[in-house]
């Protein structure tokens, strides 16, 4: 393949003008995003002094989608998920503009700080899975997996920016004008959303209301292996694993003795990792089974080098290596859930897997604080390298049976005729988008 056609192969969902709009104000919108999750785990610290509270923050704000976040899988089937994304952003500006404000004026607490915490993630149980459905109505079922690696991609470009400026305003001016930039930051997004083409969308058809449709969902994944396996990983390496806004402070602060420039540039090598992981993703990625236990792998080895870290400098290195595997694991997971789960099933199996992912953190969070506060970061890390092991060797010694989930008449209208056939015998979607593979 020439450099060409691999750049094109890389950027191939860009070619999508929604997307490109979409993706344009989603970046602006994610770096303010990471300059306030720096700054808030970064001001808990100070407050408290306590790595177990910078978990239980981190839980407030995950515990509502662990309790709320199936049902907005619901509500996202059955809704317009443009409107409510445009409505939910511009709430989630608003909780960040409150929280600048507080803290500017010096009337933050970490109580505040919780109650805030608690109303961003009550957004995100309903915002989470309507934007990851959505994606799937801007591209359709054959760009999915490329835009999904690129937004992944996007996100973690704004996770190597954002903590790093925000680790630099927070020690020049202050961590309030973090917030506030983060509310700014959301109207970039809301913009996009507002003026895109609706004409050129793929809408699924919405679900009617009817009781018991949450059941339907779970019910549904569970005969499923190739959506069961992949959340059975995520919940495992979500719950001990993706706790770096607990482990990566008080491994700055307390391991290596530094500021918050320290943790920013933590966050930063993580970041470009990612991206890096993302674009890779993008470019040679492979959805199913076999892929995931790879990318767990390589990311417990990563957290393993992580943790036996001796400098400051090394440790940026293994974060690098940690961030690229942590994000093909997260990007091909959900890649396969994209790919495998039926258009009017795929805002509850979205929402199943934010819970795996987000809603594990009021489990973890607390549990690693408490790990790191007793016996230090590199015992936290350790901690994330043994659930991605275990999780990547419990899923290549499950039982290797494939099953290809029903698929409605909604569903196959969603792809090009000469593809249907291919879909439904379990096989390879042509063109090079996606694979896959168990």
């Amino acid at each position: 393949m020439t450099l060409a056609g691999t750049v094109g192969r890389t950027f191939s969902a860009l070619r999508v003008p929604n997307f490109r709009r979409y993706m344009a104000g989603q970046t602006v919108s994610l770096v303010g995003t990471w300059m306030q999750s720096a700054a808030i785990a970064w001001v808990v610290l100070t407050l408290t002094h306590s790595a177990a509270d910078v978990g239980l923050n981190l839980a407030m704000q995950t515990l509502p989608v662990l309790l709320f976040g199936p049902y907005g899988g619901v509500v996202a089937d059955r809704v317009d998920k443009r409107r409510m994304m445009v409505v939910l952003q511009s709430l989630m500006g608003l909780q960040a503009l409150t929280l600048g404000v507080l803290t500017l004026s010096h009337h933050i607490s970490f109580t505040a700080i919780c109650l805030l915490s608690v109303v961003l993630g009550l957004n995100n149980s309903f915002e989470n899975p309507s934007r990851q459905a959505f994606i799937n109505e801007m591209v359709g079922r054959i760009e999915v997996r490329n835009a999904v690696s690129l937004g992944s991609t996007m996100v973690n470009v704004a996770r190597a920016i954002g903590p790093a400026i925000g680790g630099v305003l927070i020690s020049v001016v202050g961590a309030g004008w973090c917030f506030v930039f983060n509310a700014a930051s959301f109207a970039a997004v809301v913009v996009s959303l507002a003026t895109l083409d609706r004409t050129a969308l793929h809408p699924a058809p919405p679900a009617t209301r009817e009781r018991g449709q949450l059941r339907e969902g779970v019910r549904y994944v569970r005969s499923v292996p190739d959506l069961l396996v992949p959340l059975a990983m995520m919940v495992l390496i979500g719950t001990l694993a993706f706790e770096f806004q607990v482990t990566l402070p008080v491994l700055a602060s307390r391991t290596f003795h530094g500021g918050s420039e320290s943790y920013g540039f933590m966050m930063s090598c993580f970041g470009i990792g990612a991206a890096i992981g993302g674009l890779l993703v993008a470019t040679f990625g492979r959805t199913g089974r076999r892929p995931l236990v790879l990318a767990a792998s390589v990311m417990g080895g990563a957290l393993v080098l992580a943790a036996l870290a001796p400098s400051l400098r090394i440790e940026y290195v293994c974060l690098f290596l940690t961030g690229l595997s942590a994000i093909a694991f997260l990007s091909l997971g959900n890649s396969t859930i994209q790919v495998t789960s039926s258009p009017n099933m795929r805002g509850r199996v979205l929402a199943l897997w934010a819970v795996a992912m987000i809603g594990s953190t009021p489990i973890g969070g607390p549990v690693v604080g408490w790990i790191c506060g007793a016996a230090g970061a590199r015992a936290g890390l350790v901690t994330g390298a043994a659930a991605c092991l275990l999780a990547a060797a419990l899923a290549a010694f499950a039982k290797p049976r494939r099953q290809v989930p029903a698929v409605t008449p909604a569903a196959q209208a969603e792809l090009p005729e000469g593809e249907r056939a291919t879909f439904l015998a379990g096989g390879a979607v042509a063109g090079g988008a996606m694979t896959v593979s168990s």
